[in-house]
Parts: structure tokens; C-alpha cells; sequence
């Protein structure tokens, strides 16, 4: 029985564009395989396995390419530097934002890396699935993925067996999603991300450790927060006299302790000292258009500082911004703490705090367009190497989508296509198809359209 070939032919932008990432691997037939496994994620192939990738795509087999994910000597964290660095060149205008998430991949048995009963937010549940930790890039023109590292839960992390037959490095160990996400920020900061603030929802804004390590590198942030975490009003903290002289000691018994901060000022809850802002506080702010009209809801904000465990006073201070749908209409109320944004209004603190609908349309293009999901491999290695590569097409695609063949073909787009970029209006960011994301980004199974590297697509910066 004939099986249908997708790609016959290498792609030449798509091969001069891979030039700098072949010389990670010494021998040309790992450069070919590369190039046919990337050729696979840009096809219109049902699922992107590399099994299904070698049967399609000409000029390579399943074990090849099977060999090239989990046997040949490569880096994937060198692949994602030097793809930053290409990008940070070529794909930014500077004053970028980072979005910190993570993306979860349904899994009906145990042996997938990292694979456990776990919630996923993609899933909306506590399901068999692993989950991916992400950093994304995105300024007024461009967005692009930074990197990616897979969560590996607890019964893995000490599982000696589990952990030697999926080959998970020894100096891999139990980390927080937050600590995870810390590493990424700064690799990213070294291949040198213009990052001018960081962007999360909730599960990483209620992890103390990954906000003090944000301030430690002197990054200024905004993350969502649950309505349970703790504040001090910076008016009243501000007006504190301060401590007191200690009680005068007569010789007898343990001496006498000075009223501190953490006892003179009571901390509150972010939906308590939300709630009790004056009416007049509240302002309706629309932040972008989507499908349905224009995004708009009601916004106050208050100077607070943060707390420390068991209340703790902490020098750290911001806006504590609350969220609530407009009357009459429905909706969650939501909380965000902003740090180092001290000088952004009110309405640039908003658009900052749904920016991470970015990243949750990459995470549906990259499963839906180009089998981010779909590795069934079962070794750590081979995980991140099938994630690199999928990062890497999808920065093909944004480079193609912006620039047209010639930033591709040639490595780097002319000085002329960067004076047009910089006097014209900014070009329509990504590169996916204009589609609304299925319930649960769930993608529908079988038949997948083409991506076409040319096309433009339709969702305009915030």
C-alpha cells in the first residue's frame, strides 16, 4: 500500500533557516533528520510522533529520527539559546514582556516522563497528565516562545527506578513550578531577553520565593494573586512612628519586647481590602477587542506591601489591583499584586495583566498546528528535545510571517525590511490560523489544516 509522502522536497528557506542549529550535531545525517523532523512538525500530518513523521515525510525513517530525539548528542538548551539570540536580533523592538505558564498533556499511562495524577490547568482538573512550565516573549510587534521545562512531580523526583529508566539527570530534583520558572527567566535573561516586566497568572503569583527571586533580579512584575494573600495598607504603614524605646529592664524576669510592625499593623486579605475600597475607587477599563466587541470590566487599585511568613513586614511594596465584572453583567472577581510598576496607570497595568492571552494562544497553535503534545517518547531527553524543535518551527513561522522568505533564506532579515518595520505599522503577530479555541483547548482529532508559513494572522498587540 502506498503511503502518501508530506514534503518530498526540502523546504530552501526552511533549510537555510536551520543552518546555525545543524552545527549543534556533528554528523550530516543529523543535520538531514533536523530538517525532516522540523519539515514533519510544519506538515499537515494528523499527530506529529516521530514514528508518524518517518513514515510521511520522504528521505527518513521512524528510527532515524527516533535516534535523533533520544540517541544523538545535542543540547536542547543550546538549540533554545541560540534561537533566542536569533530572535532577540531579528524578531524585538525591545521593552518586552515575559509570560510565566504552564501547559498540560493528557496521558492515559504512567511511563511518559513525569506523568502523574496532577492538576492541569489545560485540563481544568485533576487528571493523568504532564505538565510543561513555559516563558513567552511578547512586545507591541512580535511574540515568541523563550523555553520550556517539564515539572517533574514528587513520586518521580525520588522514584530511583522510574527516574533511571527515563534518564532524568541526577541534578534534576523536586522543584516548585515557581523555581522552574525562575531558571527560565534567567536563562532567558542571559541569551539576552529586553525584558521590561514579567507576566503569571495566580498559580505562580501565590509563590512567594519565585516573587522575591523577580525582585532580587531587579524585575519588575505583575501576577495574578488568590484573594487569601496578605497585605499591609502602605498609607498606614507609612504613617507608623516606628518601634519604640524597649520598657526600662528592673533585673527580674525575661525582659520586655518592643511592639514590632508585624504586631502594631494587622495584615489584611486582598479581597478584604478590595472589597472595602470606595465605590468612587472603581473605574471601567476596556483593554483590547475580542470576538465578541470590546473586553471591559471594572478596576481599582491600592498601595500595599507584601508579607512575609507568619506576617512578617517586608520592605516590598506595589499596587494591589482588583478586578470585577461591570453591574448587570457576570463574571469572577480577580486580584493582581504589581511590583517595580510604580509609575504605569492604572489603564497600562490592566492591559499588562491580560497579556497572557498570548501565551494561551500559543499553547493552542502549538498543539493544534505543530504536535507539541504529541511526543509519546518516554525518556527526559527526548521530551525536551521534541519541545525545542517545536519552539524552533514556531519561530520559523513568526520570522516568515513577519519578514516574508527572505529573513529565512538568508538568516536574518535585510537592513531594509528593518527600516520598513520600524516606519511601518507594526505587522499582525503570529502566525496561526484565526480560530476560536475549542472547550478545554482541546483539539479535534484526525485531519489538521496546513500551516502555511506565509500566512498572516489576525490578533493585533494590545
Amino acid at each position: 500500500m502506498a503511503v502518501l509522502k508530506a514534503g518530498p522536497d526540502a523546504l530552501v528557506d526552511l533549510a537555510a533557516f536551520l543552518e546555525p542549529f545543524g552545527r549543534l550535531v556533528r554528523r550530516s545525517e543529523s543535520r538531514q533528520s533536523l530538517e525532516r523532523y522540523t519539515t514533519g512538525l510544519l506538515s499537515d500530518l494528523g499527530r506529529k510522533t516521530a514514528s508518524d513523521i518517518g513514515r510521511a515525510v520522504a528521505a527518513t525513517s521512524s528510527q532515524r529520527l527516533q535516534e535523533f530525539l533520544t540517541r544523538t548528542a545535542w543540547d536542547p538548551k543550546e538549540m533554545d539559546r541560540l534561537r533566542v539570540g536569533h530572535m532577540v536580533e531579528h524578531a524585538s523592538v525591545g521593552a518586552g514582556v515575559v509570560i510565566l505558564d504552564d501547559t498540560g498533556f493528557a496521558k492515559k499511562g504512567r511511563y511518559s516522563v513525569g506523568v502523574a495524577r496532577q492538576y492541569s490547568g489545560t485540563l481544568g482538573r485533576v487528571d493523568n497528565c504532564q505538565v510543561l512550565v513555559t516563558s513567552h516573549y511578547v512586545d507591541r510587534v512580535f511574540d515568541w516562545p523563550i523555553g520550556g521545562r517539564l515539572y517533574l512531580p514528587k513520586e518521580w523526583a525520588a522514584d530511583r527506578v522510574r527516574r533511571t529508566k527515563a534518564q532524568i539527570p541526577r541534578q534534576i530534583g523536586l522543584q516548585t513550578k515557581g523555581k522552574i520558572a525562575l531558571e527560565l527567566i534567567e536563562e532567558g535573561l542571559q541569551a539576552g531577553i529586553p525584558a521590561r516586566a514579567v507576566v503569571a497568572d495566580a498559580g505562580y503569583g501565590d509563590q512567594p520565593p519565585l516573587l522575591d527571586g523577580l525582585e532580587e533580579r531587579g524585575l519588575p512584575y505583575l501576577v495574578g494573586i488568590s484573594s487569601i494573600v496578605r497585605f499591609r495598607r502602605a498609607q498606614t504603614v507609612e504613617e507608623d512612628p516606628g518601634d519604640s524605646p524597649p520598657p526600662l529592664y528592673r533585673g527580674r524576669g525575661r525582659p520586655r519586647k518592643t511592639p514590632g510592625r508585624k504586631d502594631r499593623i494587622p495584615t489584611e486579605e486582598a479581597g478584604a481590602l478590595v472589597t472595602a475600597l470606595a465605590e468612587k475607587a472603581w473605574r471601567t477599563v476596556a483593554w483590547r477587542e475580542g470576538t465578541k466587541g470590546a473586553l471591559v470590566k471594572e478596576f481599582a487599585r491600592l498601595r500595599v506591601y507584601r508579607s512575609g511568613r507568619r506576617g512578617e513586614h517586608r520592605l516590598s511594596s506595589g499596587w494591589l489591583v482588583g478586578e470585577r465584572p461591570r453591574a448587570g453583567h457576570r463574571g469572577d472577581r480577580k486580584y493582581y499584586f504589581a511590583w517595580g510598576l510604580d509609575d504605569q496607570s492604572l489603564e497600562e497595568l490592566v492591559e499588562l495583566a491580560h497579556l497572557r492571552w498570548v501565551i494561551e494562544r500559543f499553547y493552542q497553535d502549538a498543539k493544534g498546528e505543530l504536535g507539541l503534545d504529541d511526543y509519546e517518547g518516554r525518556l527526559w531527553t527526548g521530551f525536551h528535545r521534541h519541545v525545542a524543535l517545536v519552539m524552533l518551527a514556531h519561530c520559523y513561522l513568526a520570522l516568515r510571517q513577519s519578514y516574508g522568505s527572505e529573513a529565512t533564506e538568508r538568516g536574518s532579515p535585510s537592513v531594509a525590511s528593518k527600516r520598513k518595520r520600524r516606519t511601518s505599522p507594526p505587522p499582525k503577530r503570529g502566525f496561526p490560523p484565526n480560530r476560536a479555541a475549542e472547550p478545554g483547548g482541546k483539539k479535534k482529532a484526525g485531519h489538521r489544516r496546513v500551516v502555511s508559513p506565509g500566512y498572516r494572522g489576525r490578533h493585533a498587540f494590545p
